[in-house]
């Protein structure tokens, strides 16, 4: 058996079907724009929340994750119940703009309560991307090349990430908090933009 290593073009995203290099690209820039206000977002709600702390900071964490874990799983098994890739696709695509404008809402909200409103939207919405986004790119992922795809789809969305950590702290520090965020919404709607051309090679039947 010949071996393969993965080749350089692989990081370009060359030699890989439009819809997965589109998929990872939209993915690389929306999880890039998040990391930029990811890692100081406890800092955000110690500023700008009225009584803002720790525990208003992880309370607000555990909504988002509580809200995504919990139902995830039925709205997938939903999703697996219908037949074609539009209703992913559509899904997919609605959602990732929802969750790319909801940042705007850090703009005015002031209390933990809408703190904690905001956090369970946005997990309602990755609840749904989710499992959508996999669907899609494990129907189109290019056979014999699955561990390459997923590999390089993790090492851009990470390297990605930790660049941009660094880039939202420093901006976060010399313009504030307002402008990094209008960024990262802005970053955010062009990844979910990205999307769209991949609706004409959505299969209408699995």
């Amino acid at each position: 058996m010949k071996l393969r290593g993965a080749k350089l073009k692989h990081y370009f995203l060359r030699d890989i079907n439009p819809v997965v290099r589109l998929l990872i690209i939209s993915d690389t820039v929306i999880i890039g724009a998040a990391g930029l206000l990811g890692p100081i977002f406890a800092l955000f709600i110690t500023d700008f929340i009225e009584g803002g702390n720790e525990v208003v900071a992880g309370l607000a964490a555990g909504i988002y994750l509580l809200t995504k874990s919990v139902l995830q799983v039925p709205i997938a098994h939903l999703i697996d119940r219908i037949r074609g890739e539009r209703d992913d696709f559509w899904l997919m695509f609605i959602f990732s703009v929802v969750i790319a404008v909801m940042p705007l809402l850090y703009l005015i909200i002031t209390t933990p309560l809408q703190l904690y409103i905001v956090q369970f939207v946005i997990g309602l919405a990755t609840a749904f991307t989710f499992p959508t986004y996999m669907a899609i790119f494990t129907r189109h992922i290019d056979r014999e090349k699955e561990g390459t795809e997923w590999g390089v789809y993790f090492t851009l969305t990470d390297l990605t990430s930790a660049a941009l950590a660094a880039l939202g702290g420093f901006i976060a520090s010399t313009s504030g908090f307002p402008a990094l965020i209008i960024l990262v919404v802005v970053a955010s709607v062009i990844g979910a933009l990205l999307l769209w051309p991949i609706k004409p090679y959505i299969r209408t039947r699995r």
